[in-house]
């Protein structure tokens, strides 16, 4: 996921460019003279009245309207909502999907990772090509499309009689949750008044954490059930249809509606939304008609060019989206159930439950960062996080590697156990029988002893199946009639299970860790990166780092069972571990300090050529001005 609210950030940052260029070097004349308050969503710039000219047409707060305009706002912003919620429910309900499929569509390891990456597929796609559709379209439009195309896809994966009939659905609704995320973002920071921008963007991204954890809820619900993967699926059918049938109601959006040059529409749906107050109105459509020749001006080249350290914001933007993806939290979360039954939670209805409590901390975690962040800054949420991330990350790995999923393949079904012994004198059986239970599991377990061979091997860990049928065909006829006959149950011979107490620390690290990542990379980033790049190329940039999230998602969510397979649960974990260490380098050194800055500020000093420098050698560059005027008055003193 998930990336969650990475669409929310790319689609307001188009929004966010509300200002007109001025006469000054390219860097300043994309971000606006003015003081401006960061909201905890996109930072989205709301001027001080008094610092306002006829030169800068800059945003006034809109009056907060009690009248019909507030409640058409409220109808727009909450139906728009929706998006949100089906994006975070599809990211959450494929971890406990995830366990039926593999039983009843007798999935291999990378026919799951090809059903888990589906969806990011269908939303790189769209990410790419996304702004275009918007743009020319409209946002009401696509969100009416997207629905319906959501819809189609869920249908198609419902009903889905084979693997890649699945897999289609899943990449049509990857798709049109992708291009729905950021057109109903855009929607909800065009409609939206400048004083009430920044809380009704929050409501998007709340809706996505609680379609996550609905995600998780709905997909314990159903596990115990037959065919309860096609009833998880189909929950997203209820948003998707609401939105077909009320957005066609609402208006348009205003600045959309400039862009296409129809002006007399614009301030007739702009008077509906702000209560007919005409100087507001006119207001407001000076500075968007001001916004939109600004963003005009600046080219999609200007983001790799030197001017302003341009490539430098760009790596950093990149960076940021690259460990937030490398960390693990798409894969802990796509694969929460299928982690959690390896570290003993042996159902499908226990593992699904334990990782509902993920998308608990999700929502509980989200909120500070919310409430906080302009107090705290996001740069002192992001080296806090990376702490904890890390220490979480290393008891899982600790816990992991104390545990049978060191062996153990997290791509078999259920009933499977990957410890086979095997003996040249004595072949053995085991089948465990596990009961659906958190803390306790009870095992009998069969041997049959062949009395025809004597010499023993040890214990065959994960063992082919062609060299479990080269045992087979070594025995002889008198064997396997011996075979028919005699199967002696030992209940003194038992499998290793996972103790109670692993158990639970694993599942607390784990939750620990989904905290950590909820307060700080999980909204952090998309604050970062909407504060590091001036606001007339804004959402451009926005949109290129949109893309490489979704690429990135997409590449580590289809390697997780492979890596996995090959290296262990353990040291994937451990690998999380050290990506978590790297981003609490990566923040110290390279993430510029916002906190109680306006959007002017930090763009100018991002724009120096020295920036790296100036962050590492910040105590040297204190004390080199106090020289230098010491120097001064020996010379004045002199003369």
């Amino acid at each position: 996921m998930t990336a969650i609210t990475f669409k929310t950030v790319s689609s307001l940052s188009y929004s966010i460019s509300l200002y007109p260029a001025a006469a000054l070097p390219w860097w300043e004349s994309m971000d606006p003279p003015a003081e401006t308050d960061r909201t905890t969503s996109d930072l989205l710039n709301q001027a001080d009245p008094r610092a306002q000219d006829v030169h800068t047409h800059t945003e006034k707060a809109a009056p907060a309207h009690t009248g019909c305009g507030a409640v058409l706002v409220l109808c727009a912003v909450s139906v728009a909502s929706l998006s949100g919620l089906m994006l975070g429910y599809e990211m959450g309900l494929i971890s406990g999907v995830l366990l039926q499929l593999r039983e009843v569509l007798a999935l291999s390891c990378p026919q799951q990772e090809q059903a888990v990456g589906a969806l990011l597929l269908g939303a790189f796609l769209l990410s790419v090509a996304g702004g275009t559709i918007v743009d020319h379209y409209g946002r009401r439009f696509s969100i009416i499309l997207t629905a319906a195309l959501c819809t189609c896809g869920t249908l198609l994966s419902v009903c889905a009689p084979s693997f890649w009939t699945l897999v289609v659905g899943r990449v049509l609704v990857g798709m049109a949750v992708a291009l729905s995320g950021t057109a109903s973002c855009l929607y909800i920071a065009e409609v939206a008044p400048a004083a009430w921008r920044g809380r009704c963007v929050c409501v998007y991204e709340l809706m996505v954490v609680l379609g996550v954890l609905l995600g998780f809820g709905l997909s314990w619900v159903f596990a115990g059930m037959v065919d309860g993967w096609r009833f998880t699926l189909s929950g997203v059918l209820v948003p998707a249809c609401l939105q077909m049938g009320i957005m066609p109601v609402l208006p348009q959006s205003p600045r959309f509606l400039l862009t296409r040059h129809r002006q007399k529409e614009a301030r007739k749906t702009l008077a509906r939304l702000r209560g007919t107050i005409p100087d507001a109105v006119e207001e407001e459509l000076k500075v968007v008609m001001a916004a939109l020749d600004a963003e005009h001006q600046q080219g999609f080249l200007d983001l790799f060019r030197s001017r302003a350290n341009m490539r430098r914001r760009m790596f950093v933007g990149m960076a940021l989206v690259f460990l937030q993806q490398a960390t693990g939290q798409p894969n802990l979360l796509a694969y929460a159930s299928t982690v959690l039954r390896g570290v003993g939670f042996h159902s499908n209805e226990a593992a699904t439950l334990a990782s509902t409590g993920l998308g608990v901390v999700k929502l509980i975690g989200t909120v500070p960062a919310i409430l906080l962040v302009d107090r705290v800054g996001p740069k002192a949420f992001l080296c806090i996080g990376a702490v904890v991330m890390t220490l979480s990350t290393a008891a899982l790995g600790g816990v992991t590697l104390h545990s049978q999923t060191q062996v153990a393949s997290l791509c078999q079904s259920p009933g499977q156990l990957n410890q086979t012994p095997v003996w040249r004198g004595h072949d053995a059986s085991i089948r465990t029988n596990t009961h659906a239970d958190f803390l306790s599991e009870q095992n009998s377990t069969h041997l049959r002893i062949n009395p025809f061979k004597y010499t023993q091997v040890p214990w065959i860990l994960n063992s082919t199946e062609d060299h479990r049928a080269a045992v087979t065909n070594s025995e002889t006829p008198a064997e396997e009639s011996w075979k028919e006959r005699s199967e002696i149950s030992l209940e003194s011979v038992s499998v290793s299970e996972v103790s109670p107490s692993l158990k639970w620390i694993s599942l607390v690290s784990l939750l620990i860790y989904v905290a950590a990542f909820s307060f700080s990379l999980g909204p952090m980033v998309y604050v970062v990166l909407s504060e590091i790049f001036p606001t007339g190329i804004r959402g451009k940039a926005v949109s290129v780092v949109s893309a490489f999230n979704w690429a990135m998602n997409l590449l580590i969510s289809m390697t997780f069972l492979t890596l996995t397979e090959k290296i262990g649960l353990p040291s994937v974990i451990f690998s999380y571990t050290a990506m978590s260490f790297v981003l609490l380098v990566f923040v110290i050194v390279f993430v510029p300090e916002t906190k109680g800055r306006s959007l002017e500020q930090i763009s100018k000093e991002l724009a120096m050529k020295n920036h790296l420098d100036s962050t590492l050698l910040c105590y040297r560059w204190q004390k080199k001005p106090k020289t230098d005027l010491s120097q001064e008055e020996k010379s004045l003193a002199a003369v």
